[in-house]
């Protein structure tokens, strides 16, 4: 199967298994991994955070940095299309006692205004707001990203009403890639980062909390209480490292070929799709007729995995180890489609 289901589909490639079995290892849990303690650095710095903490998965590290900003009754504005908000298990009440207070932005981005409106007052009666969390890019909106300017307000508004600022950056790497924004800048602009290796950049499990050291020292205890401490883990974060160092510059074309994918659905009579829309390697689209359901299973037919995302939406999201081959394939049966 031609699997644009997702960016998380990515096996590991030879050259990342070399680098797995070749790296220096020790007890994580006794922070004596090497591995790990050189790429949590590297990563830091390259985000202008202070310091990072590996994990098993972006949602975890979600919930570490709300955990570490956050008391019991705090509240979390966050868009309606967010990962933390849809994809995340209710996790923020179970693991945090905190309530997320979804808002409707701009294809899953926040702005001043509507934030603004939703922050609460001190009465004692109140959930107090203490986090507002952003995504990019953003999954349910369809791979859009946040410019400068828009993180530059959100943080105004947060330094004006005394709030810390959440990036869920999963798709941060897509978003850099798109925006040509350098990676120190959102250091800058927010309290706590999430970053993953497990989708566009291929590697096979792992993400990282970016923070204070104070932050990190408070999360590395909540990591182990929540089953996260892990042991000789410098085999995953080498196969991280190695994605970074490797795979991230090959998602300038996953963007282009999501473009050529676009367009050929904008001159289908079998599909809808507006190309303002088209920032980085997901894409979103309607069929004309049909469920999205009927059409998944007819991409399906023709070796190609795609997937629901509504009723009468499908998303289909590129990486790395599509072949041109199997692109040609993809376009030619966008282009033959028919109602």
């Amino acid at each position: 199967m031609i699997d644009l289901r997702s960016d998380t589909v990515t096996k590991p490639t030879p050259e990342m298994l070399k680098a797995m079995t070749e790296a220096e290892v020790g007890d994580d849990v006794f922070a004596e991994d090497p591995t790990v303690n050189a790429f949590e650095q590297k990563m830091a710095d390259l985000f202008g955070m202070e310091t990072g903490l590996f994990v098993p998965s972006g949602v975890m590290s979600n919930q570490l940095a709300l955990h570490v900003l956050t008391t019991p009754g705090d509240e979390v504005i966050i868009d309606e299309l967010g990962h933390v908000f849809n994809y995340e298990s209710a996790s923020a009440a179970h693991l945090s006692s905190i309530q997320l207070r979804p808002v409707k932005g701009h294809r899953g981005k926040l702005t001043p205004e509507i934030t603004e409106a939703a922050i609460r007052t001190r009465n004692e009666w109140d959930p107090h707001t203490r986090v507002i969390a952003v995504e990019n890019t953003t999954n349910k909106g369809g791979g859009a990203c946040y410019s400068k300017s828009e993180l530059e307000d959100i943080l105004g508004l947060a330094n004006d009403h005394g709030l810390a600022v959440h990036l869920d950056g999963a798709r941060i790497w897509n978003a850099m890639t798109a925006t040509g924004i350098e990676p120190e800048f959102f250091g800058t602009i927010a309290n706590t980062i999430s970053i993953c290796f497990s989708k566009g950049l291929g590697a096979p499990v792992g993400s990282m909390m970016l923070s204070s050291a104070e932050n990190k020292k408070d999360a590395r205890r909540y990591r182990k209480m929540w089953g996260g401490g892990m042991r000789q883990i410098g085999l995953l974060a080498a196969a991280a490292d190695y994605a970074v160092d490797n795979h991230w510059p090959l998602m300038e074309k996953d963007h282009q070929r999501a473009r050529q994918f676009a367009e050929a659905l904008d001159a289908s009579q079998a599909f809808s799709i507006d190309l303002d829309t088209v920032e980085s390697n997901i894409i979103l689209f309607d069929p004309v007729e049909g469920l999205a359901t009927d059409w998944v299973q007819k991409f399906s037919d023709h070796g190609i995995g795609v997937v629901p995302f509504g009723k009468h939406t499908i998303r289909a999201t590129f990486h790395f180890q599509i072949t041109d081959k199997e692109f040609v394939k993809v376009l030619d049966f966008v282009r033959t489609a028919q109602v």
